[in-house]
């Protein structure tokens, strides 16, 4: 059984960097698999932000809105995921999701918060 939890997410202020770290605490995940975040903005829907697959040096693919400020990564265990984020914007501000695709079945973290404001 595989649980996701999520950590790193505070409130900054625009222009600053947090970093988010995933880890699956329950269990190993083997084989191929993609990790990666989604955000959730108060009143909008949950959206990609940025995913990783287990293959090689892993693909990688970011959200338009993103690129060039977070950049994601993940442990060599494989089990873990990160998730730095600099020049951090208000519109950044929401519910960050770990997650995990593996055999077809998605698992999700519990979410943790980060709010841009000044």
């Amino acid at each position: 059984q595989v649980q996701l939890v999520e950590s790193g997410g505070g409130l900054v202020q625009p222009g600053g960097s947090l970093r988010l770290s995933c880890a699956a605490s329950r269990g190993i995940i083997f084989g191929i698999n993609t990790m990666g975040w989604y955000r959730q903005a108060p009143g909008q829907q949950r959206e990609l932000v940025a995913t990783i697959t287990s293959l090689g040096i892993g693909n990688i693919n970011y959200a338009d809105n993103v690129k060039g400020r977070f950049t994601i990564s993940r442990g060599n265990a494989k089990n873990t995921v990160y998730l730095q984020m600099n020049s951090l914007k208000p519109e950044d501000t929401a519910v960050y999701y770990c997650n995990l695709f593996q055999r077809g079945v998605p698992y999700w973290g519990q979410g943790t918060q980060v709010t841009v404001s000044s």
